[in-house]
């Protein structure tokens, strides 16, 4: 199949009808030689209906809706002696593509992302979730006291669940020549699991969207933890009142906006910045909710600058200037950082978390819980069988610092290009100024389309825009089945995130380190704005 970035994405599918049943009996008939698998159910969903498991899916509270007549099946696989994972499927009845997706999940949360299986099979995708071994709340690492429970959350149950939905796929549309293309996305942790898979099993996709990757498991714990720890507690000196923190971002915002050479309330280059930190010392006549002592800005300091412990160990990549510090530096910690240590690494829900040291570190490093770390970074496998990459990251994530990517992307560059390979030609990383984690922007343009978006008004995809030049998941699939690679994604705003409100603006994603640069005209629309690179 052939298409040009112009062509609607309701052309994508329509290709191909069901062989199968969608009964019980049918899937269990494929499944008769895995007596490791069972059937959990199978619904018929009609046009335009809904489907979703919120009773017993914690993370994933609602419904997919809006869907293709399709079939949902959901499948338990026994992985150990003490531990099973579940994985749902969303089988189009008349509009499979003959292509395979597979989506991710959040944090610590276990649970079948039919929301994000949803938006993707309006595509035509046949699509897939597994919910990880365990269902719990994105905060809730308490059922880690399993050791089996981690390797599944860790890869096994990604694996397992995509090499058997292959499997159920091509037996249920038999009359059809099977998956011509395997598809990845997944933000957060899904953008780990994405990771993680094509490092372990390269050829389990053709192509990954992949965003803010949690891919630094024990480090990125260990530095979300550290990280509150810095402004604890609350009666030192050095603490910051979460009330400051709005006057905090303004200064940033003062200072970077104009460099990075526009003044739209947006910073596009957080790293590039020249960020005069004193600038937010009290004077005697200072209004104290607008400035910092000395003592809170060695504490500022620490949050904006990469964490390097004992010998000048460098531990984790630095948040962005311009991030809200108020989810890592507030008044209550989040059992992102402290819970996996918790329960991963101590199995001791009393762990002090208080008495957290680098030792601890060192000592999480050892075990690498659930063998989850995505540091491989030699993706030459991948690479050699056709692979590619899309990769983004919001310019002022508060969860995941957006240091982290551009770390694991400089670390993939020092692996292969001594070894001649160009990486542009299958890897390309995109940072979104301004975006939150995952999605999200009061100002800027954030919307691609991507897995974890979902504005008002959108089934899928950029009403209006739907082609490879918006949307990542065509871009991918152009890249993957036609070679062409996207030199920019235009990333949509809505007003109030809502597409039936209108267009806000838009505006280029370019592959880093390029930028996008304002050449002339109006500064809400994308072709007033040039990728560039910096020298």
């Amino acid at each position: 199949m052939h298409w040009t970035s112009a062509i609607p994405v309701a052309i994508l599918g329509g290709a191909a009808g069901v062989t199968a049943e969608c009964t019980a009996d049918a899937f269990a008939e494929i499944l008769k030689d895995h007596p490791e698998a069972t059937v959990n159910l199978v619904e018929a969903v009609p046009e335009n209906g809904s489907f979703g498991q919120p009773e017993t899916d914690i993370p994933f509270p609602y419904n997919a809706t809006s869907l293709p007549a399709l079939c949902a099946a959901s499948f338990n696989v026994k992985s150990s002696e003490n531990s099973s994972y579940n994985f749902g499927l969303f089988l189009p009845d008349t509009t499979w593509n003959e292509r395979f997706m597979t989506t991710g999940n959040g944090g610590f949360g276990g649970g079948i992302n039919w929301p994000d299986m949803g938006r993707l099979s309006q595509y035509g995708f046949a699509t897939l979730s597994t919910d990880t071994g365990h269902s719990s709340g994105t905060e809730d690492g308490s059922w880690g006291l399993n050791p089996e429970s981690l390797i599944d959350w860790g890869h096994r149950a990604m694996h397992g669940s995509i090499v058997l939905a292959k499997e159920i796929i091509s037996s249920y549309y038999a009359d059809c020549e099977g998956i011509k293309y395997s598809y990845y996305a997944g933000c957060s942790t899904g953008g780990r699991q994405g990771l993680k898979e094509i490092q372990l099993y390269p050829d389990s996709f053709d192509g990954i969207s992949v965003g803010a990757p949690a891919w630094w498991t024990v480090h990125l714990a260990a530095n979300t933890l550290q990280q509150g720890l810095y402004n604890l507690p609350v009666s030192d000196p050095k603490h910051i009142d979460v009330s400051v923190f709005p006057a905090i971002v303004a200064e940033i915002e003062k200072q970077c906006d104009p460099q990075d050479g526009l003044v739209d309330g947006i910073v596009s280059d957080p790293y590039g910045c020249n960020f005069d930190f004193e600038a937010l010392l009290c004077s005697p006549d200072s209004d104290p909710t607008t400035c910092l002592t000395p003592a809170q800005l060695t504490t500022l300091n620490k949050f904006y600058n990469p964490w390097v412990d004992a010998n000048q160990t460098f531990l984790f990549p630095s948040m962005a200037l311009g991030t809200d510090p108020s989810f890592a530096m507030g008044n209550h910690l989040t059992p992102l950082g402290y819970g996996l240590f918790q329960y991963f690494i101590y199995n001791n829900s009393e762990w002090d978390y208080t008495k957290f040291a680098f030792s601890d570190v060192q000592f999480a490093d050892t075990i690498n819980p659930g063998g989850a770390t995505a540091d491989s970074f030699d993706l030459s496998p991948f690479m050699e069988r056709g692979g590619k990459i899309l990769k983004y990251h919001g310019g002022a994530d508060a969860l995941i610092p957006t240091g982290s990517s551009i770390y694991f992307y400089q670390q993939v560059l020092q692996t292969l290009v001594p070894k001649g390979v160009n990486v542009d030609d299958f890897y390309r990383f995109f940072l979104i100024p301004g975006m939150n984690h995952c999605s999200g922007s009061t100002l800027a343009p954030w919307y691609i389309g991507a897995a974890s978006q979902a504005p008002q008004g959108t089934t899928h995809s950029v009403p209006g825009f739907e082609n490879a030049d918006y949307d990542i998941i065509l871009a991918l699939m152009k890249w993957v089945e036609e070679g062409d690679a996207p030199e920019r994604l235009i990333a949509t705003k809505f007003t109030n995130d809502t597409a039936t409100l209108g267009i806000q603006s838009q505006r280029p994603l370019c592959p880093y380190p390029k930028q996008a640069k304002y050449v002339a005209g109006d500064t809400s629309r994308s072709e007033s704005w040039e990728c560039k690179s910096l020298y």
